[in-house]
């Protein structure tokens, strides 16, 4: 799996003009699924969102996750986020994993979010969105698993 992660002070997405999803203080997750992606990569990124310490304490020190601050979190599905643009102009999208089976596995990820006890807000998987949001620091992440993998 591969993620941009933004903490933001606020952020929706909208599908046909309408507002689909909309979080205060929290995490926008921006995720693909790529192929051979499986139950191991979808919760180790579970697990890092929620635990991931990018909120600032009292002193002002990067030291609070989440879960700690009661954030939330908005997912929006991005597949070409597993573009490979090693050769021509044109993105190759060849290692995005199959549409049924990366939806479902993003749902999964939403709901473990919840059980948690985060609240989650999510895009439409497959439609055009519009994303905007307040990226507070501005403190962006990329998770992928050459990065931020089990390996690491």
């Amino acid at each position: 799996m591969r993620a941009v992660i933004q903490r933001v002070l606020q952020a929706q997405v909208k599908v046909e003009g309408r507002v689909r999803g909309k979080i205060g203080r929290g995490l926008v997750v921006l995720a693909a699924v790529e192929r051979g992606d499986g139950p191991r990569e979808m919760e180790f990124l579970v697990k890092k969102v929620a635990e991931l310490r990018i909120f600032e304490d009292q002193e002002g020190k990067m030291n609070l996750s989440l879960l700690d601050i009661g954030g939330e979190v908005l997912l929006v599905s991005q597949f070409t986020l597993a573009a490979r643009i090693k050769k021509g102009r044109r993105p190759s999208f060849s290692r995005a994993e199959e549409p049924e089976r990366a939806k479902k596995m993003l749902e999964e990820a939403a709901e473990a979010w919840r059980k948690m006890g985060l609240k989650v807000e999510e895009g439409v998987f497959g439609a055009k969105m519009e994303v905007s949001l307040v990226n507070y620091g501005p403190v962006t992440i990329i998770l992928d698993r050459q990065y931020g993998g089990e390996n690491d």
